[in-house]
C-alpha cells in the first residue's frame, strides 16, 4: 500500500506538479491540457526509465482516468452553457439554424474529408502507419476524424478571455464547436462499429439490451424533468450526476464503445435547466488542471519513443499544415453567419482548427482500439500539441482590426 502512494505521489510530482509550475512560468500561454503530454513524450523520447520510480502509477491511471471521465462529461454539460451574449456592442447576425449546422457540417466535413483522403493515399503508405487491426478506409478516417476536431472545452475558456470586442465571433465559433464536438463523439461510436463489422450486433446477451433501454431511459427522464420539475432542490441535481455519469459510462461499454463517448452523451442529455444551475466551469476547470494531467501525461508516456523519428515530427508538420488550412478554408468556403468579412471568416477557422483535449481523448481512444499505429498516434499527439498552442497567436494575427 505504501508503496503504490510513494509511486502516485512520483507520479503527481511528474505530470500534475511539473505542469502546473511550467503553466504558471509561461505566464499561461501554453495549454495546461499539453504540458504533461510533453512531458511524458519527452520522457518517451529519451527512455527515461520513470518506470522504477512506478510510474504510470495504478492509483494515478485510476484517478487520471476518472477525472477524463469527469471531462467527457462536463463537455456535455457545456453544450447547455451559453457565455454572455450581450458583453459586446459589436453583434453579428444571428444566423438561421439551418445555415449554422449548414457551417458547422461543412467546418467539420471538409476537413474530414481532405484528411481522410491524404491519410489513405499518403500517410498511410509511409512506414509504420498502417495498423493491421483494422482496414486501410477505416485507419484513414479515423486519422481524418482526429484533424477535423474541435476542442469544445478549450474554446469555451478562450470565449471567456478574448476582449469585448471580438467575443460574438468566438461565440458563433463556439457554437459551431458545439455541433462538430457531439458529431466527434458519434464519429467516434461510429468508426468503432464499423470496425467491428457485421460482429458488431452478434452475440448480444441481454446487458447489451439492458444498456440500451438504459440509455433510452436517460433520455426519456431527463426530457420528464424538464417539463416536470425544472427546477428541483440542488442536492437532487447533484445526487442525479453521478449515477448519469456511471449509467452513461457503463451502458457505453457494454455496448462495445468506448466510456468517454457515454460519459459524454450522459453529459449532453441531463436536463438543461439543471446544467445551468451548476457550477460546470469550476468542475471542468479543477479536474484539468488537477486531477486529468495523469491521464494526459502518460498518454504521452505511452507513445512508442522510437516512433518519433524525423520522419514522423515531418509528418506531424505536414497534419498540422493541413489541418489548419482545410478547416480555414472551409468556413471561408460556407462562412456560418451571412455578410461575414474576409477576416471575421478567418478568425472563425483559426478558433475551430484548435484541437485540444479533444482530440487528444479521441487519438487515445482509437488507439487503445486498434483504429491508429504506434507513428500515426504519436503524430496525431504532436499535432493535438501544436495546434492549441497555435489558436491564441492566429486568432490575434487574423481578427478584424477595432
Amino acid at each position: 500500500m505504501l508503496t503504490h502512494f510513494m509511486s502516485l505521489f512520483a507520479d503527481a510530482t511528474l505530470f500534475v506538479i511539473l505542469p502546473w509550475l511550467l503553466w504558471q512560468l509561461t505566464l499561461k500561454n501554453l495549454p495546461i491540457a499539453v504540458l504533461p503530454i510533453l512531458v511524458g513524450m519527452v520522457l518517451a523520447v529519451w527512455h527515461v526509465p520513470v518506470s522504477t520510480m512506478g510510474i504510470p502509477s495504478l492509483y494515478g491511471d485510476y484517478i487520471g482516468w476518472v477525472a477524463v471521465l469527469v471531462l467527457a462529461f462536463t463537455a456535455g454539460l457545456e453544450m447547455w452553457q451559453h457565455p454572455d451574449e450581450h458583453d459586446s456592442q459589436n453583434a453579428l447576425p444571428q444566423p438561421s439554424f439551418a445555415r449554422l449546422i449548414g457551417g458547422a457540417a461543412v467546418a467539420l466535413g471538409g476537413p474530414f474529408l481532405v484528411g481522410t483522403f491524404l491519410a489513405y493515399e499518403v500517410f498511410l503508405s509511409l512506414p509504420g502507419w498502417h495498423t493491421p487491426h483494422t482496414t486501410p478506409m477505416i485507419a484513414a478516417a479515423a486519422i481524418g476524424l482526429c484533424m477535423a476536431v474541435s476542442a469544445l472545452p478549450v474554446l469555451i475558456g478562450i470565449v471567456r478571455e478574448i476582449e469585448p470586442a471580438q467575443r460574438p465571433l468566438a461565440q458563433l465559433a463556439l457554437k459551431l464547436a458545439v455541433v462538430d464536438d457531439a458529431a466527434l463523439w458519434i464519429g467516434l461510436a461510429l468508426l468503432q462499429f464499423a470496425a467491428k463489422g457485421t460482429s458488431a450486433l452478434h452475440g448480444w446477451t441481454h446487458l447489451e439490451f439492458l444498456a440500451v433501454a438504459l440509455l433510452i431511459l436517460l433520455i426519456c427522464g431527463g426530457t420528464w424533468a424538464t417539463r416536470n420539475i425544472p427546477h428541483p432542490p440542488l442536492w437532487v441535481i447533484w445526487l442525479t450526476i453521478p449515477v448519469y455519469l456511471a449509467a452513461g459510462s457503463w451502458a457505453s461499454h457494454q455496448l462495445g464503445l468506448h466510456e468517454l463517448i457515454g460519459a459524454y452523451f450522459a453529459g449532453a442529455i441531463m436536463p438543461p435547466a439543471w446544467v445551468r444551475r451548476l457550477p460546470v466551469e469550476k468542475i471542468g476547470t479543477f479536474s484539468l488542471i488537477w486531477l486529468a494531467p495523469m491521464f494526459f501525461g502518460h498518454s504521452g508516456l505511452h507513445i512508442n519513443g522510437d516512433a518519433l523519428t524525423w520522419p514522423s515530427v515531418i509528418a506531424s508538420l505536414a497534419l498540422v499544415a493541413i489541418s489548419i488550412f482545410s478547416k480555414i478554408g472551409a468556413v471561408c468556403l460556407f462562412p456560418p453567419a451571412p455578410g461575414l468579412s474576409y477576416r471575421q471568416a478567418l478568425s472563425i477557422g483559426s478558433l475551430l482548427q484548435c484541437k485540444g483535449l479533444m482530440e487528444i481523448v479521441a487519438a487515445t481512444i482509437l488507439h487503445q482500439k486498434g483504429m491508429l499505429s504506434e507513428f500515426a498516434f504519436a503524430s496525431l499527439m504532436v499535432l493535438a500539441v501544436i495546434s492549441t498552442t497555435l489558436t491564441g497567436p492566429l486568432f490575434n494575427l487574423v481578427k478584424p482590426k477595432t
